[in-house]
């Protein structure tokens, strides 16, 4: 067995090249680890994770946010707690479930699908990655919130320098500044459209944002600017990967890849089982609250607590065969995936479940369907082997693939 001094950093390039055997030697040598780099204790076991996101004790806080998250979005519904979080979260749920979503947002997603798909529905190829991970969410997001799909380089260029300024462990200044430089750039591009829809409220999300109050209590131009800034980064980000993530999941797995294409409900089990396997955020950061004691020792009241999604995933005691790829797998439930009572961590549970989980779910169910449909025979591109990239965020930074395009 490894000893701690000889686990990999999580900064190291042995990790960013493949980080689940190091995740596996923190749990069983080192489940708590600290790391002076990012001056924080790391967590890799399921319970432990599971236990601090669902936090029943009231040991763990997102304070972390403050520094983590504010300098880029602002303030954000992920800093608040108590009566603060629970009305500021009241009043976004509503569009990101039941009949808002089936009614006003579904022909918006199919739409978006449906227009990237036209691009290379003839050309028999095309990189998945390119032409339609990196778009679809992102599209999605802004038309949902009314704003102009014009502006997607600007959008897309503003949540890849927020997401590079989260996954900034070495603390690289040039990359701080980039993103920071996004919260006043996007403030300049928000503010004004945020004031006009207010003047003017429409059927999009954004009028909805603007319009919603509950006990009195409606968001200011800054909560809304900020949420939106989160919408677009967390939302873009995590379905692009996970999108992504189930394309090249399914295609080292053709007998699980004949499945979903058959039988489409299976989409719901291939996506859990990607969020499991190859989760787009490995790492979640909390603040302990109190002194906690955990697998591997004790965690100081006040430290900063990187929680190793990615590891815990992949427990070997929560999972039967963790380091494989399963759709069909018994310990894993598809109908739960994406609510608070999910199995794995990758939407993290408890009061700060993500929001957005069933606009992904949806996303990901249109978005797989259409492709399965408009790309018959799809393989990957002759030679290629997807590799995934990144170590806070992570997916395959391309996947080219063939298919036999479909004639009218």
């Amino acid at each position: 067995m490894v000893t701690a001094q000889q686990i990999p950093d999580i900064l190291s390039p042995e990790f960013a090249e493949d980080p689940y055997p190091v995740y596996r030697a923190m749990r069983e040598s080192a489940p708590l680890l600290w790391h002076e780099p990012t001056q924080s204790y790391l967590l890799s076991r399921y319970a432990d994770i599971e236990r601090a996101f669902k936090d029943k004790e009231s040991l763990y806080t997102t304070d972390n946010y403050d520094w983590q998250i504010e300098p880029v979005h602002g303030k954000t519904i992920l800093q608040l707690s108590g009566r603060e979080h629970s009305v500021r979260r009241a009043l976004v749920a509503p569009a990101f479930r039941g009949a808002d979503l089936r009614e006003k947002f579904l022909p918006v997603i199919e739409r978006n699908a449906d227009e990237l798909i036209d691009a290379f529905r003839d050309s028999g190829e095309t990189d998945l990655v390119r032409s339609f991970a990196t778009r679809f969410p992102v599209n999605v997001i802004a038309d949902m919130l009314g704003l102009d799909k014009a502006d997607h380089e600007r959008f897309h260029g503003w949540y890849t320098a927020v997401i590079a300024f989260l996954g900034n462990l070495a603390g690289d200044p040039e990359v701080a500044a980039a993103g920071e430089r996004t919260r006043v750039e996007f403030a300049e591009y928000m503010f004004p459209i945020i004031r006009e829809r207010r003047e003017n409220l429409g059927d999009d999300l954004l009028s909805t944002l603007c319009a919603a109050e509950i006990d009195g209590v409606r968001m200011n131009d800054e909560d809304i600017k900020a949420f939106c800034s989160l919408l677009l980064a967390a939302g873009g980000e995590t379905t692009d990967k996970a999108i992504a993530g189930i394309f090249a999941n399914l295609l080292a797995h053709p007998e699980q890849l004949a499945a979903v294409r058959e039988d489409r409900s299976l989409i719901d089990r291939a996506f859990a089982e990607t969020l499991r396997y190859t989760p787009p955020v490995h790492m979640i950061m909390r603040q302990t609250a109190a002194e906690v004691t955990v697998s591997g020792g004790v965690i100081p009241a006040g430290s900063t607590v990187t929680c190793l999604i990615g590891s815990a995933n992949r427990d070997g005691e929560r999972y039967r065969d963790p380091d494989s790829f399963d759709i069909f797998r018994d310990d894993l439930t598809a109908s739960t995936a994406f609510s608070a009572a999910a199995d794995h961590l990758a939407f993290a549970l408890g009061r700060h479940f993500c929001v957005g989980a069933l606009l992904a779910k949806a996303e990901v169910e249109i978005g797989v369907g259409r492709l399965l449909d408009a790309m018959p025979g799809l393989r990957l591109a002759e030679g290629f082997e997807p590799r995934e990239q990144g170590v806070f965020t992570r997916g395959p930074a391309s996947l080219p693939v063939r298919f036999t395009p479909v004639r009218d």
